[in-house]
């Protein structure tokens, strides 16, 4: 395991896995409305590595909530935590591709969203 890997998984650890509100809605959960226009980031890496993407953290009842689907051929999330007054998301990179994470925040499992953030996902 190379020296990032390890310190991430360190990092992770340490943070411990906490129930955030953050991830794909339930069954039972109205799927996340419009979204406004937001930041949009882009990273690139390779299969087999893990890709981490941080959110401000919200109070008020206030989550970030995978708001579209995403191919899951290219990454599946591993994990969340948070960390720093962020809320951390871990993903997998499973196969070449490209795929857009798109987050939203909702008050609970409401389908109105107050801000959004849009990951663009390229695996090598």
């Amino acid at each position: 395991m190379n020296h990032s890997r390890r310190s991430l998984v360190a990092v992770l650890a340490a943070v411990g896995v906490a129930a955030i509100g953050v991830g794909a809605s339930n069954a039972d959960s109205p799927p996340v409305g419009p979204l406004p226009s937001g930041p949009v980031s882009s990273i690139t890496s390779q299969k087999g590595e893990l890709v981490a993407v941080a959110l401000p953290q919200h109070s008020g009842g206030l989550v970030w909530r995978i708001a579209r689907a995403f191919d899951g051929n290219v990454v599946q999330e591993v994990n969340e935590a948070e960390s720093g007054g962020n809320v951390i998301v871990v993903f997998k990179a499973t196969g070449a591709g490209t795929t857009s994470i798109r987050f939203g925040l909702t008050r609970g499992e409401r389908q109105k969203a107050y801000q959004s953030r849009r990951f663009d996902i390229h695996i090598r």
